[in-house]
Order: C-alpha cells, then structure tokens, then sequence
C-alpha cells in the first residue's frame, strides 16, 4: 500500500510541476481584443478590407464547413459568418453537406449567393469511407480559391472580427497554421458548465503547447492554414484512414513540414463559440471520438504527457476504492488538495480570458466526476469504434 502512495505521490508531483510550467507559458503568451499579430509594415501588401467597400486587394478567404445533421445550428453559424467585419468580397464561404438526411441542405442553399453548398454524394460513395470529415473539408478545400483557408463547424458562432483577426495573424508571414481559441457556451444544466470547464483547461494546454511548440494541439472548430501549406504536406494523406483528427494529427503533419510556424491566437476577437453535447451519452461519445485518436499521434511529447494525465486520474481512482479496505482517506484527501491546487489558478485563469470566470465555482464540485469521466473516457478510446453521427467509425 505505501509503495503505491509513493508511486501516486510521485506521479502527482510531475502533474503539478506540468500543470504550472502551463500556467507559466499561457502568461507569456501575447493576448488582445483585436489584432494583436498585426504588423503594419509586413502586412501592406494584404490589407484588410471593411464591408463599406475599400478598394484596396484583400487576402483571399475561404471558410470550408463540413456539415451533417445540422439543420438546428447551420443557419445561425452562417448568420454569423456572413456578418464579418472583414470585406465578403475577399470572402468564400463554402458548405460540405456530409450525406445529411435532414433539412441541412435546404437551409444552406436558402442562405443566398454568399454561401456555396457542396454534396459529398457527389463526389464519394458513402460507404467508401471512414474519415467522413476529413473528406468533405478535403473536397472543400479542392474546390476553393483562398489562399487561407478556414475551418469551422456546422454549430459553431463566430464574432464579427473573427476572420479579420486571423487574416491579420496569418498576414505577418510568421505562420502557417493557426489555431483558434474555442469556448463551449453553457446552459443552465450543470453538464454543460462541467463541459465547459475541462474544455477551458483543455484550451489552456493547447495555447501552452503551441507557444513552445511541445505537441500538436488544436481544436478543428477554428482551425486556420495556408493553402499551399496543405498541399505541401499532402494534407490528409497518411491519416485519411482515421476518423477523427483533421485537427491534431493535421497539426502535427505542419508541425514537422514547418516548424515554428504554428500559433494559439489567444485573443477574444479570435473565440469561435459552440454550444455544449446535449446530453450525456453525446458528451461522452465526443470524448471517446477524441481519445481514440491518442495511438495515431506518434508524438513521444504527447503519448508522455497524456500518459501522465492518465496516470494520475487512474492511481487517484484505485486508490479511493482502496481506502475503503486499507482506510487511507487522509492520502486520498491530500492527494486530491494537491491536484485541486496546481490546476485551479491555471484553469481560472484561461476560463478569465474566455470570460467564463464564474464556472471557476464549480471547479472543487467536479474533480471527483472529472476523474472518473478521463479514466473512462481514455479506456473506450482505446478499443477503436463509436458512434459519431449516427455513424460507426473507428
């Protein structure tokens, strides 16, 4: 029994040190409302253009949405994507539908001439794939003109200086692909504030990992890349089997062909906002679909890093069941204050950023759910299929 305390205590004090090098590099990450890449004097050549009509030539956009079932949410992401402060005649907004069998089509080509819908069926068989994602923003990006392309989903909603923003990072020439900050709105039931909350402190580890480049991590809801970046690294070729990861194992694919060429736009201009899983089957699905994608990442950085996370919700739940033999609750408690501690002001401090300060009184009440749903979660993303769409992949 003491031998596997001082193994958890061990574990746990590598976590902790993790946890605040975290907090450490997401301070020194540069942050802003608007702009803060912007570099006047490396961007002249691609001025941004207002909607009232500067004739000055623009950047090419093109915003690749790949979209299945998604008749509740589509229209108002398009709304909010057809009400950019950057000019629309820069702009191509391009639909993938994704064999929808519901009224996702209809609605997208009722949007009018700013928006382009594209069906898969036109170009696959659906029965032929297993990366239904990967596939429609691949086709997406086959037939678009932008120079930067940006990828979004179907639920999501973007602030009217979102694509401004990234046009102004991108513009510096210091990138190549740039991650975009992702914030789940909540509700008024308590899943959604639990999604929102780890998925903050997920958000904080990736503008960590990308500041000093230690893994590749990103969220496809507001991913951003230059098109000829993508065609140079064969864009999904290699991992067009895999049905997640058009984000991160993307990421790691820029990474190696351009190094240092990868940014968190920690910037509120930049959020793209998506509503939480509804319900608790859904957000458990959605966490299985990305803890499947750990064997294909072949990152030593990452498979130690998420070893070690793991490693410590395993150790902190075997040793709850074994108090209740060997009665050691104390170490329990004491391990559970020392996690609470390192992770509570990072996490606050990422959820200040996204203007979700007050989820941080929740954050003690969930530690014990947030254990047992990343030992689960992390075990079923191991055997290789779920459900995602009605579909199952693997």
């Amino acid at each position: 029994m003491y031998a596997f305390i001082g193994f958890t205590a061990g574990l746990l004090l590598l976590y902790s040190l993790l946890i605040l090098y975290y907090h450490w590099i997401w301070d020194q990450i540069p942050s802003g409302k608007k702009d803060p890449f912007r570099e006047p004097s490396l961007t002249e050549s691609r001025t941004v253009v207002k909607q009232e009509g500067d004739p000055a030539q623009g950047l090419k956009v093109s915003i690749i949405i790949p979209a299945r079932n998604e008749e509740l949410h589509i229209g108002s992401c398009l709304k909010s994507i057809l009400n950019q402060s950057y000019s629309s005649a820069y702009t191509e907004v391009i639909v993938v539908n994704d064999f929808s069998t519901d009224g996702t089509a209809s609605i997208v080509e009722g949007m009018g001439q700013g928006v382009r819908l594209m069906n898969l069926f036109d170009f696959v068989d659906e029965h032929s794939l297993n990366a239904y994602k990967k596939k429609a923003i691949e086709t997406g990006i086959a037939h678009a003109e932008g120079e930067l392309i940006v990828c979004t989903d179907a639920d999501c909603i973007a602030g009217p200086d979102w694509i401004e923003t990234l046009v102004g990072a991108y513009a510096t020439g210091k990138y190549v692909i740039l991650a975009g900050p992702v914030r789940i709105l909540t509700d008024s039931s308590i899943l959604s504030k639990f999604q929102a909350l780890d998925f903050i402190s997920l958000q904080g580890i990736t503008g960590a990992a990308l500041q000093k480049n230690l893994y590749p991590m990103c969220n496809g809801a507001n991913l951003a890349y230059s098109r000829d970046a993508f065609k140079a690294v064969d864009g999904f070729g290699g991992i067009d089997h895999i049905a997640s990861g058009d984000d991160m194992l993307l990421m790691r694919k820029m990474q190696s062909g351009f190094p240092g060429k990868a940014v968190y736009l920690k910037n509120q201009a930049a959020i793209i906002s998506t509503e939480a899983a509804n319900g608790l089957r859904s957000f458990l699905r959605q966490r299985i679909r990305w803890a499947s994608k750990i064997s294909h990442y072949r990152h030593p950085a990452t498979f130690l890093t998420l070893a070690l996370v793991y490693a410590v919700n395993v150790c902190l739940l075997i040793l709850f069941l074994l108090s209740f033999y060997y009665g050691s609750w104390r170490w329990l408690l004491f391990f559970l204050l020392i996690k609470i501690f390192a992770e509570y002001f990072f996490v606050a401090r990422v959820a200040s950023f996204f203007q979700q300060s007050a989820l941080m009184k929740y954050f003690i009440l969930f530690q014990p759910f947030h254990i047992i749903y990343t030992v689960t979660a992390g075990a079923f993303g191991l055997f290789g299929k779920y459900r995602w769409k009605s579909r199952l992949v693997k």
